[in-house]
């Protein structure tokens, strides 16, 4: 059983590994801004800050991990959020006394992914400038975290598409690369996303890099 922490555990993907987590016997803290309104499965709920490093390293500490899952909700959301989390969560991590933080993984995003040699998903003509927003987004958290070796930290991209559905507990893992299903789908569903996640809490497989999953 692994002590977990969960920031942003209001939103969906959030509430997913809380469940997630909570129905594999892990004790399991939300983290949300609004303790009041918090209507997930946990053991427990703590209000926290993802911008306050001084947070952060108060929910941490005494954490085997801690699962960031914050989104910004819009493209300009995102850009204001998303890569400052990284570095306040950096430094809240390093905070802990003792040298005892947990580990880190944070939700990330597909955009950086590569659809072929050189090519990331966002070269992909066309989309919408919001959608660039919030890959460029996730994408400089990466750049940020991949400077940082003294924090264990991992990103887990999901598919190009990450939406409502069934778990099946059944998917395939990839590094920098966009994966696809056997019919050239790249999807997850969210439920599935969140078994990806907490299995890497059980077994450690991507300690100091980004992975991504997809289904089969």
């Amino acid at each position: 059983m692994a002590k977990i922490a969960v920031i942003g555990a209001n939103g969906g993907i959030g509430s997913a590994v809380v469940a997630e987590a909570a129905a594999r016997g892990h004790e399991v803290t939300a983290v949300v801004r609004e303790p009041d309104r918090y209507r997930g499965a946990a053991a427990r709920v703590e209000r926290g800050d993802v911008l306050d490093p001084a947070d952060v390293a108060r929910v941490a500490a005494g954490r085997d991990v801690l699962v960031s899952a914050v989104g910004g909700g819009d493209g300009p959301g995102h850009l204001a959020l998303i890569e400052p989390a990284a570095r306040s969560l950096v430094e809240g991590l390093r905070a802990v006394a003792d040298g005892a933080a947990p580990r880190l993984i944070a939700v990330g995003g597909a955009g950086s992914l590569e659809t072929a040699p050189g090519v990331r998903v966002w070269d992909t003509p066309g989309l919408p400038e919001p959608i660039l927003q919030i890959m460029h987004a996730h994408g400089e958290a990466l750049d940020y975290y991949r400077t940082v070796s003294d924090v264990r930290w991992t990103v887990l991209s999901p598919a190009a598409e990450i939406g409502p559905g069934e778990r099946t507990g059944r998917y395939r893992t990839g590094l920098e690369q966009l994966l696809t299903d056997a019919g050239g789908h790249s999807r997850i569903s969210v439920p599935d996303y969140a078994v990806a996640l907490v299995d890497e809490i059980e077994q450690p497989e991507h300690i100091g890099e980004r992975f991504t999953c997809c289904s089969l």
